[in-house]
Formats: C-alpha cells, structure tokens, sequence
C-alpha cells in the first residue's frame, strides 16, 4: 500500500489519500477527510464509484419523501400546503423537522407525527428524526384559505376518522349497497365505531336497509350536520334525507361535486374506526371526485361470480388504480343461492371474484352467498348480521369485515423506558458535624 501526502495547509482541511490494490479492473482511490466522519471513494477519472458509507439526504430528497403524507382535512401532501416549516439534516444521520399545524390541539397530530417519521426513515442514510410543531398564524391560515379557494379552513370534519373504504362495483344490480349495510353491521358488532355515506346519489339506499325513516338531520351549535344514528351506532348520511321520499335525483357533475364535499366537510362524523362510503356503480364523476377530496381512502370491489361482471369490475379497478387509489380488496357476492334447507345453487357461476382478486393482488375478503333471510332484512331496513348471524350470508359478511380489520394498521403502544430508580436512602443515625 502506497502513501501519498498533499502539501501541508490545514490539519482540518488536508486529505490523506490513500491508493488501494487493484479491485478487479478499475484502481480506486479512499479519500477520508478529517474534519468528517465518513468516505467516499472515487475511481481513477475522479467520479464517484460506490459510497462505503450511505451519503446524507438532501433537503430536495427530504421535502420529496414528506409529499406522500397526506393531510386528511384538507386531502393535499403537506409539501404542497406549506406546512413543513423547516428541515435540518445533521452530519451523524439526524433529521430535525418542524410542521405546521393548523390548530393548536389538532386531533390529528399523531398522524402527522406517524406519516412524517415513516416517510423519512425509508431515505438512505438516516439516523433518527426528531419532530417538532408548531401552529400556522393568523395571516399564514389566510393565505392557505386563498390558496385551496377556502374562505375558511376545516377544523376537523374527517380529522377523527382512522380509515375511509369506498365500497364501489363496475355495474349495478351486484349487491353493493347490501353488501355496504351489512359491513357496517359488523364492524360495530366487532366493537367499532361506524360511519356510511350514501354517496350513491341516484340509487340512494341506505336509510331503507339500516331502517331509518323520513327523519331529517339537525345542525348543531358550530354549524355542522349532525348524521342520524342507526342501531345506536352507525352514523348515515345520505341524499336521501334531504329530498321527498322516493324521489328522483337529477343532478349534473358541478352539483354532486358540491353536495359530496359537503358530506364530508360539513358534517360532524366525530371519531370514526371506518367510514364506509357506498359509490354509485360505474367509474364517473361521483368516484372522481371522492378520490380527490379522499386521496387516502381504500377501495373495496364488489362483483358477481360470472365472468361479465367480473369483467366490468376491472373496469372500476383501473379507474382506482389511474386516481392511485389503494385497493384493499374483493367481496364476491350472490356466491351461490343458499336454500332454506341448506341446498347451494350456482345460479351465476362461480370464480369470478376470485380471478379478479388474483388478477389485481389483493386478498378476496369475503364470498356472500344469496339467500331468503338476506333479502327479506335489507327490505325490512335490518343487517342480516344483526336479525340472524348463523345465516350463511351473515357469517361470510362478517368474515369480509375481520379481513378488512386485519387490512388496517394497529397503533402499538409506545413503551417508556422504566425510570431510573432513586438513590437509596442512607441508613443509620446522623452524626453532629464539628
């Protein structure tokens, strides 16, 4: 091994270089610096040939990763909403990053706390990261209103809402809106707090099959809609509510545009587990915009056992995957027609829902079959999980709402290491001092 010293200048500033044995075809050079702690090593053209050692994140590379977390109330990445007020990256792998919140008890800090640590954990060479936070101030708030075209920001309609899952199908006539009342039913059986909007504006169902009546919604003293309460737990809103029984609703797309917003803005949904959404079938403009005002939502897919239908939810697949929409699942339902007596019929087929969960890497939650009592409760405005839950439809429903449990990521508690013991008391008697 050959030595070679440069000129003397400064013990902080002079590198020693040092050349190593031919590496297959190619001599490189280490170059260590002393004023840092680490090295990087350079081929004999001078450009970089591997680090030894993981080089530091550029505060582009930071701001870059922070775009994936998602502000759940306003449903931008907080780069783009100017919350990240400042990035520091140290020399041993720490990062240091402030984010402004928009409330000083935000509820939904420990998300941002959770999104931004993950988010900049996955970037080569990074240590630790400390955040920090602070709160916008009166005139940044205004200028983040003009910028969304707010008058005034949200303070929290979605902000207590752990996951949204859009329940959508390719065409009608699959079950959807069932298969929608029943998942809630058995989520809140499982001990969850539920939520459903019934943003399937023409087709609205939901308050005949969870048995709510020609009640209107009220207003509360802050001004926002205060959802009806089904089986004393799951919160509904739906268009129904707001027009005669039974009748039509002809809207065009700035309408519904104005009508969903509202439904999750404007309306008190309080601390939610899930917020099941039941779409209209198809992939138009009520699915467009749930997936940009929801950009973190899941989409679960409805279809039949026959190929035609199987064929049209991939339709409704592509369109999740264009909007980035993460698909969380397969529900096959009339999976067969169970008799009274316990006879299974394949009226439409079978394996249809399996080869699209297949075909699109997602788990198939759940096969529902048809059957009497399943029929005769949604009509009769009560979950079959609820009116009969050893009914072969009531069980697989049930089922496809543990997959969408175990789909969801559990918060762990954070374990506080023990605090150190007190020094012990000393023992025996006290002598006078001199």
């Amino acid at each position: 091994m050959t030595v070679v010293h440069e000129p003397a200048r400064s013990v902080e500033r002079a590198p020693i270089v040092v050349l190593c044995m031919q590496a297959r075809r190619a001599r490189r050079v280490h170059v260590w610096h002393a004023s840092q702690n680490h090295a990087r090593t350079v081929s004999e053209g001078g450009q970089a040939a591997g680090p030894t050692i993981n080089p530091m994140p550029t505060r582009d590379q930071i701001l870059d990763s922070l775009r994936s977390v998602i502000d759940p109330e306003l449903r931008r990445d907080i780069v783009e909403l100017e919350m990240v007020r400042s990035v520091e990256v140290h020399e041993n792998g720490v990062v240091d990053v402030m984010v402004s919140l928009t409330t000083p008890g935000c509820p939904i800090r420990s998300h941002f706390q959770t999104g931004v640590d993950g988010a900049i954990r996955k970037l080569d060479g990074v240590t630790g990261v400390n955040i920090s936070f602070d709160v916008l101030s009166d005139n940044e708030k205004q200028a983040l209103g003009r910028k969304l075209g707010r008058n005034s920001l949200p303070e929290g309609a979605l902000a207590q809402v752990k996951n949204v899952i859009c329940v959508g199908s390719g065409k009608g006539g699959v079950g959807k809106s069932s298969v929608t009342a029943n998942l809630a039913a058995a989520l809140l059986a499982d001990g969850k707090q539920v939520g459903v909007l019934d943003a399937d504006v023409w087709g609205y169902s939901q308050p005949r099959m969870l048995g709510l009546g020609a009640e209107r919604p009220h207003v509360n003293a802050e001004r926002k809609i205060v959802p009806l309460r089904a089986f004393d737990g799951i919160s509904v809103m739906s268009i129904g509510f707001f027009v005669e029984q039974d009748s039509a609703v002809v809207w065009r797309g700035p309408m519904l545009h104005k009508a969903l917003q509202q439904f999750l803005e404007d309306v008190e949904w309080g601390e939610l587990d899930y917020l099941l959404i039941d779409l209209p079938p198809g992939t138009g403009d009520v699915s467009m915009t749930l997936a940009q005002l929801l950009p973190q939502a899941k989409f679960v897919i409805v279809t039949t056992p026959q190929p035609v239908a199987q064929r049209v939810a991939r339709r409704s697949a592509e369109m999740a995957t264009k909007l980035k929409l993460e698909i969380a699942g397969v529900i096959e339902n009339m999976s067969g027609f169970v008799t009274p007596n316990g006879e299974r019929y394949q009226v439409f087929g079978e394996g249809g829902g399996q080869l699209l969960a297949e075909e699109l890497e997602v788990p198939l939650l759940g096969k529902v079959p048809l059957t009497m009592g399943l029929r005769e409760q949604s009509d009769a405005g009560v979950p079959i999980v609820f009116s009969d839950p050893d009914d072969p439809a009531a069980q697989a429903l049930a089922h496809a709402a543990r997959g969408l449990i175990a789909l969801s990521p559990i918060e762990l508690p954070v374990m506080q290491a023990p605090a150190p013991a007190a020094a012990p008391k000393p023992v025996g008697m006290s002598l006078p001092m001199a």
